[in-house]
C-alpha cells in the first residue's frame, strides 16, 4: 500500500527523463498534445541516484502522456531543499518538483517532495509518499498524480488500473495492469476466449466472459481472494456484463428467451428479471453514473445503434443517427457524454456525443477501434486499436488531442477496460 503524509512537499513543475525503464513490457508511442501546456521541471531527487532516477523515469512518463504538461530540462541545477530554490534561475517554467528519496529499515522507500508555483514563488505541496521497495513505480504514480491535480484542477488516473484480454495462439489471459500497461498480473488462463471484463465500482471485482463450459458464461471473480462465482449460466449464451454505480446489481445479455435481451441480476446470481422485451437484438448494457439509465445497442431499427432507457425498464430513445453502425456505449463519469465505436464505410472510429448537444464528434483516424472506456477522470479514453498486424492498447484524450498507442512485446491484447480510482 502507498501512503503519503501532508508534511512535505513537491515542486510544481519539473520532469527530467523521459526514457522507459529497461524492464517495459511496452513501447509507447504519443501522439499530440494539449491546447495549453504547462512547462515543468523535475528535478532529480536527492538520494539513492537509481531509485530516484526510476520513480523520475514513471512520473516523467504519466505528466507526458497526459498531453498537458510540457518537460523543462533543469540543465545541470539542482535544488532539493525549499531554501535551495532560486525562483530567478527558472525562467520559462510555471512549476517546479523538488525533493529526496530515503530508503528506511524494512525495505520501505519514502520520497519526501515539494511542489512549487515558480510564477508566485510559493509552495503548492509538500508530502512524504513511501510504499515497500517494490513498489516504486506506485510512488512515481501517487506524485504524478497529486501534480496532475494540483496544477488541472482534475483528479489524475495515474494510479489506477486497466484490465484486457491477451491472445497467444490458443492461450487466453485476463490481464491486470497499471493505467500505463507495466505490471501485467494474470486473473485468469484459459486455452477458451475471454470477452467483456468489467470492473466492479470498488476495484476489487472483475465481471467477465468466459467460454470454459464450451458457451458464454459470466462470472465474477475477486481481485482480494481469487474466488469466483457464476452469475448466469443458461442455455444459449450469457454476455456483456456491466455494474451499477452501487455494485449491487449487474446488466447482463442471455438469449435463454430465444432473442438477445437485457437483464438484470445481483452479483450473486440472484433475483433475475429481464428489462428489455423485443424481438431484435438487444446487447452490450452500460449504467448511467447515477444508475438511473443504461445506454445500450440495439439493432431495432434495422442497424446497430444505440439507445438509451431507464434502468428498470421503459421505452428506449435511440441516441445515434449518424453512419452506418454505432455501438459499445461508455457513459462519461460526468454524465454529460457517451463515448462508443463509430463504424462508417468499413473503417471503426471512437466517437464521442454530447448528450445535450447532440452532436458526434471523431477522436480517432480510424481502422480497427473498439471497445472504448473513461478514464475515472473522464479525460481520457481507452480502447482497442491494431499496429503491426495484432491488437493493442490505445488511448486518446476526450478531445481529441493527445493520443497514445501502448505496443505489447507480445499477445494480441483485446476487450480494454479502465478501472476505477482506487481508495488511498
Amino acid at each position: 500500500m502507498v501512503g503519503n503524509k501532508s508534511c512535505w512537499g513537491v515542486g510544481l513543475l519539473a520532469l527530467f527523463c523521459m526514457a522507459l525503464p529497461a524492464h517495459a513490457v511496452l513501447n509507447i508511442e504519443i501522439i499530440g498534445a494539449g491546447e495549453n501546456q504547462i512547462p515543468i521541471a523535475l528535478v532529480p531527487f536527492a538520494g539513492d541516484s537509481k531509485i530516484a532516477s526510476s520513480i523520475a523515469e514513471v512520473v516523467a512518463a504519466d505528466l507526458t502522456r497526459s498531453g498537458l504538461f510540457r518537460l523543462i530540462d533543469p540543465a545541470g541545477k539542482a535544488p532539493h531543499k525549499l531554501h535551495e530554490v532560486v525562483y530567478a534561475d527558472w525562467s520559462g517554467v510555471d512549476a517546479l518538483a523538488i525533493g529526496g528519496v530515503e530508503v528506511q529499515k524494512g525495505g520501505r522507500v519514502e520520497v519526501k517532495f515539494r511542489l512549487l508555483d515558480v510564477v508566485k514563488q510559493t509552495e503548492l505541496i509538500a508530502q512524504a509518499v513511501s510504499a515497500k521497495d517494490t513498489q516504486l513505480r506506485a510512488i512515481a504514480h501517487r506524485i504524478a498524480d497529486m501534480i496532475y491535480e494540483k496544477l488541472t484542477g482534475d483528479a489524475g488516473v495515474f494510479s489506477t488500473r486497466i484490465a484486457y484480454v491477451n491472445r497467444q495462439g490458443n492461450a487466453n489471459r485476463l490481464v491486470l495492469a497499471d493505467s500505463d500497461g507495466f505490471g501485467e498480473q494474470t486473473v485468469l488462463a484459459t486455452t477458451e476466449p475471454i470477452m467483456s471484463p468489467a470492473w466492479s465500482p470498488d476495484g476489487n471485482q472483475l465481471a467477465y466472459v468466459s467460454f470454459e463450459q464450451g458457451h458464454a458464461v459470466v462470472y465474477v471473480q475477486s481481485l482480494l481472494t481469487n474466488r469466483r462465482v457464476i452469475v448466469a449460466n443458461f442455455p444459449g449464451s450469457n454476455s456483456a456484463p456491466a455494474w451499477s454505480p452501487d455494485g449491487k446489481q449487474l446488466a447482463i445479455v442471455l438469449t435463454r428467451d430465444n432473442s438477445s435481451q437485457i437483464y438484470l441480476v445481483r452479483p450473486d446470481g440472484s433475483d433475475l428479471h429481464r428489462i428489455t422485451f423485443g424481438g431484435t437484438l438487444d446487447t452490450e448494457p452500460n449504467f448511467s453514473p447515477d444508475g438511473q439509465s443504461l445506454l445500450f445497442t440495439s439493432d431495432r431499427g434495422g442497424s446497430a445503434q444505440i439507445y438509451q432507457m431507464p434502468t428498470n425498464g421503459g421505452a428506449a430513445v435511440r441516441m445515434t443517427f449518424e453512419g452506418g453502425n454505432n455501438f459499445s456505449p461508455r457513459y462519461n463519469p460526468d454524465g454529460k457524454s457517451f463515448v462508443f465505436t463509430h463504424r462508417n464505410n468499413g473503417r471503426f472510429y471512437i466517437a464521442i456525443q454530447d448528450f445535450q448537444s447532440k452532436q458526434m464528434q471523431l477522436l480517432t483516424e480510424g481502422g480497427w477501434e473498439k471497445r472504448p472506456s473513461f478514464s475515472p477522470n473522464g479525460k481520457l479514453i481507452l480502447f482497442a486499436s491494431a499496429a503491426q498486424s495484432r491488437g493493442i492498447l490505445a488511448t486518446v484524450s476526450s478531445d481529441g488531442r493527445v493520443k497514445q498507442k501502448m505496443f505489447s512485446q507480445v499477445g494480441d491484447i483485446r476487450e480494454p477496460i479502465w478501472g476505477p480510482f482506487l481508495k488511498q
